[in-house]
């Protein structure tokens, strides 16, 4: 039963880490969305929420990370939030962003204002290239 089990009910968020050359970084406290705020003041800050039990946001995470061509040294902090272990995180940005909850998600910041986001097949890394430049 071991060896089903692992096939069945691998970890996504411990996979996307060490598969993905997206420079994630993870948002698990409510107190970095303060963080998240202030840093948008200089950079381009991208949340992208996730949830771990939805095909159809894992096929939007995988399109995500093989366009995501942003450089390290681009002014962009770019966090992930898993859904299903953060949802008062995801209930907070709603609120603290005046943006309605989606899943999967990427909401774009600068200069503590929301200037894009967007949900399911509309998500972009593209996009959030133009943005970032």
């Amino acid at each position: 039963m071991g060896i089903l089990n692992k096939l069945f009910t691998s970890d996504k968020k411990e996979t996307k880490k060490q598969e993905s050359k997206t420079p994630w970084i993870d948002l698990n406290t409510m107190e970095q969305l303060d963080k998240i705020e202030e840093s948008s003041e200089e950079k381009t800050v991208a949340i992208l929420k996730h949830s771990t039990r939805c095909g159809v946001s894992r096929m939007v995470l995988r399109m995500f990370e093989s366009d995501y061509e942003l450089e390290e040294n681009e002014p962009i902090d770019l966090y992930f939030l898993d859904l299903i272990n953060y949802r008062e995180i995801s209930n907070e940005i709603a609120e603290r962003f005046n943006v309605r909850h989606e899943s999967p998600q990427l909401i774009v910041l600068k200069n503590r204002e929301v200037v894009h986001h967007s949900s399911h097949q509309g998500i972009s890394a593209n996009k959030l290239k133009e943005l970032v430049n």
